[in-house]
């Protein structure tokens, strides 16, 4: 055999190894119990979400599909064992805009958020709503941002924590309207939203799980929303953008993640049986009734998604000098 010959023989059997199926190729996954980290107690809109995915993957894939919640320091203890994890697609991530936002938040956090995980899909995100008790003299933004500005020492919002989506809404709008606002956390959006209902607080940045309902009952005034676009269980309720502020736009967002390394095909195998999952009837109706916008978009487009937010929200919080204790 000529040395040409053979160099073209050694190609063929790289590339035969390389197209060969592996023990942690999409060809043979899952052929055991899978884990999503939910990095939030249960009972949250990460929770809600992952539970209704992981039933309807356990019944694609014929595999247990396991929702495990690891609360605690705003995402990033369940975070890091995602991140720890072995990258065989057994063990994921279902997190939320903390993901990206909690880098600029704590000093020392043990991962990286970009380096150290795969993105699968961005799953769902849905836009917030500006709401204040019946007794806040605003009907509008307009008016909102005049009545804080009667207040000397700012004026009191409440959020779902310290660097949630709730807080740092709230911290991108004083920025643009001008206004000093004083930010109350709360151990998650429920108690944040009974104090707002029983008039302890005058507003929130809320979601729209929370906020709707008691919008509809009159227990809270929707003034406006977040999105690029209004919020169809609210049509009547304009955006900020609408209202005076046109470069204002927020969203939380909710995706899947597994440890840095995955393999690719495997990535792509994730997302294309959850786009499958969302674009069932009773799984979509049912989040849009609830105020989610569907987005499943593909591992290269969420990994643009999180660069982009990684960089927005690290502006936000450096400008607004907060930390994480």
């Amino acid at each position: 055999m000529d040395r040409r010959a053979a160099r073209l023989l050694l190609a063929l059997v790289l590339v035969a190894a390389f197209l060969a199926p592996t023990a942690g190729s999409a060809q043979n996954y899952p052929n055991r119990p899978v884990r999503i980290v939910v990095p939030f107690p249960a009972g949250g809109p990460a929770d809600g979400l992952g539970r209704v995915l992981a039933d309807q993957l356990n019944k694609t894939w014929g595999q247990p599909v396991i929702i495990e919640n690891r609360g605690g320091a705003g995402g990033n203890l369940g975070a890091e064992v995602v991140a720890r994890a072995a990258p065989d697609g057994y063990t994921l991530l279902l997190n939320a805009s903390n993901h990206v936002i909690n880098a600029s938040l704590y000093d020392k956090l043990s991962y990286d958020p970009i380096k150290d995980f795969t993105p699968v899909s961005e799953i769902a995100s849905y836009m917030l709503v500006l709401v204040v008790h019946p007794s806040v003299p605003a009907a509008s933004v307009k008016e909102f941002v005049a009545f804080a500005k009667t207040k000397p020492d700012g004026l009191t919002v409440a959020n779902a924590g310290l660097g949630t989506p709730t807080h740092l809404a709230a911290v991108l709008f004083a920025q643009a309207a001008g206004v000093d606002l004083i930010h109350v956390p709360y151990r998650g959006a429920a108690p944040a939203s009974s104090d707002l209902i029983a008039g302890q607080v005058p507003a929130m940045f809320n979601n729209p799980v929370n906020a709707v309902p008691q919008v509809r009952s009159n227990n809270l005034r929707a003034l406006a929303t977040t999105g690029s676009k209004r919020l169809s269980l609210l049509p009547d309720v304009p955006t900020i953008a609408e209202s005076g502020y046109p470069e204002f736009e927020t969203r939380t967002w909710y995706g899947l993640f597994g440890p840095a390394g995955m393999p690719a095909d495997i990535a792509r195998k994730l997302h294309a049986d959850l786009e499958k999952a969302l674009q069932i009837p009773e799984i979509a109706n049912n989040l849009i009734a609830q105020g989610w916008d569907i987005t499943a978009s593909p591992p290269e487009r969420f990994s643009m998604v999180l660069r982009s937010e990684f960089d927005r929200w690290s502006a936000v919080v450096k400008r607004a000098s907060i930390k994480a204790n």
